[in-house]
């Protein structure tokens, strides 16, 4: 590190990352990255009554997770979050510091494809004149909704006899509790309703190379993203950019981007015969939804496009607030998490 100097410093403050950065590098611009600020209420945690809610140690814990957060927006020029409701779960008193910028959505690459093809594992192929519900997760737990939409998936296969569901998830655990000692999430919420299940016609793929991810949204004939009031994740964007008719859950972060019957549907996180209503509605009347699809596309298009719209913004903003770096001037990024799939 001898002799080196950035001019400028983008990291995650989440693990500590930043606390040596002003003693290392006292000259360097701080831009911090503000992905979340964990609370007791209106957030995940208490907000799904089929868990526990943790006691006092809970409580300090998530005191203790916000703390290197805390240390960093002090000794930072600046602060970017995604969302503006990511941003609103900060301390009010921080919030002047912190600007909304979303990292960008790449529209070019995750786009319609009318001649998309998913083959799955056992050689069957899908297109998008099939009937596909799709599901993504980094990992398949609560805080991600799994447990509701493998609720739903009885009454959809019952409706829909020729309707294919394809997962994509891990198996661990991302954010939230732990399964019981021994199991998966993924395994505990199959197993209630296995018996209600023709599980030929539904598709667990885990974790996926991104061309498979892309190809499963565009053959989707309907996506379903659920979320607690938590990060929102990437792939929701990316499937509205894919054209998918986004099936959401009415939640904060969720409600900031889906305007239900404009560029998506919503619906209450807890109504899994909701949530099977609106996934047949979809599968049986696929033209309805066709306008829907489209603003769903164009809206990430106007606001999260990254080449057109948010990296533009993210250096105006640099250069508004920090001052554009020197000729040959030096930024590090140094990230340590990211929004989930």
């Amino acid at each position: 590190m001898s002799g080196f100097s950035p001019d400028l410093i983008l990291a995650h403050p989440g693990w500590g990352e930043t606390l040596p950065l002003r003693s290392i590098f006292p000259k360097a611009r701080l831009l911090v990255y503000c992905e979340f600020f964990y609370g007791a209420e209106g957030r995940d945690i208490g907000f799904d009554p089929e868990f526990p809610v943790p006691g006092l140690d809970g409580h300090i814990g998530l005191h203790v997770k916000n703390a290197t957060t805390l240390l960093a927006l002090e000794d930072c020029e600046m602060g970017i979050s995604p969302t503006r409701w990511q941003k609103s779960t900060f301390p009010p008193h921080y919030q002047s510091k912190i600007d909304v910028i979303h990292e960008g959505i790449d529209t070019l690459r995750m786009r319609p494809n009318p001649h998309a093809r998913l083959t799955l594992p056992n050689g069957q192929y899908l297109r998008p004149s099939d009937e596909v519900v799709t599901f993504v997760a980094r990992n398949l737990e609560p805080l991600r909704g799994y447990h509701i939409f493998m609720r739903a998936l009885p009454e959809i296969l019952r409706c829909r006899p020729n309707a294919q569901v394809i997962i994509i998830g891990r198996s661990g655990v991302s954010y939230g509790l732990p399964p019981p000692t021994g199991t998966t999430w993924k395994s505990t919420f199959l197993a209630e309703v296995r018996d209600r299940l023709d599980l030929s016609r539904v598709h667990f793929l885990g974790g996926v190379a991104y061309e498979t991810f892309i190809a499963a949204l565009q053959v989707s004939s309907a996506h379903v993203y659920f979320t607690y009031p938590f990060v929102l994740s990437w792939s929701m964007l990316e499937a509205m950019s894919a054209g998918c008719l986004v099936i959401g859950s009415d939640t904060a972060p969720v409600r900031e981007i889906i305007r239900s019957g404009d560029n998506g549907l919503l619906v209450p996180f807890f109504a899994v015969d909701e949530l099977a209503e609106r996934i047949i509605d979809a599968l049986a009347q696929p033209t309805r939804f066709s306008e829907l699809r489209a603003a769903a596309r164009h809206h990430v298009i106007d606001h999260y496009d990254a080449e057109q719209v948010c990296v533009p913004r993210m250096r105006l903003l640099l250069n508004q607030r920090l001052g554009a770096p020197p000729p040959g001037g030096t930024c590090v990024y140094a990230p340590a998490g990211c929004n989930d799939a």
